[in-house]
């Protein structure tokens, strides 16, 4: 699985393939619970088991975002719903410096969900 998820990386073009390396950086240094796989043909995130993010390239604008399973739940003016019903992205521009401290804050928020009980994990 490893080969696969590397292969997803290190196929995109830079600054992308930067972006998204820094991206699943930050992700798995904000717990020892979060482990890393692929769904869907994307980099898909776990918390002790259970999907919480993806990382994505938008196919219009050709930028890297983090996708949130349970966005609805996160309230954050950088976050976008658009037509989905439960999940909200969070587009990061791949040229400029990563908001390192808004990602991290999402990220914890949307852990917080499962780490204070309110989403059930199996």
């Amino acid at each position: 699985m490893i080969d696969e998820l590397d292969d997803f990386y290190f196929s995109k073009d830079e600054p992308n393939k930067s972006c998204l390396l820094a991206l699943r950086d930050i992700i798995l240094k904000q717990d020892a619970e979060i482990s890393e796989t692929k769904k869907y043909g994307m980099p898909c995130f776990c918390y002790k088991q259970r999907m919480f993010c993806y990382l994505w390239v938008d196919k219009k604008s050709n930028e890297p975002y983090v996708l949130f399973v349970e966005g609805t739940r996160l309230n954050h003016p950088g976050l976008q719903q658009g037509t989905r019903a439960r999940m909200k992205i969070f587009k990061v521009n791949p040229s400029k410096d990563l908001p390192i401290e808004t990602i991290e804050l999402l990220l914890n928020q949307a852990l917080d969900l499962y780490r204070s009980g309110i989403l059930k994990i199996k």
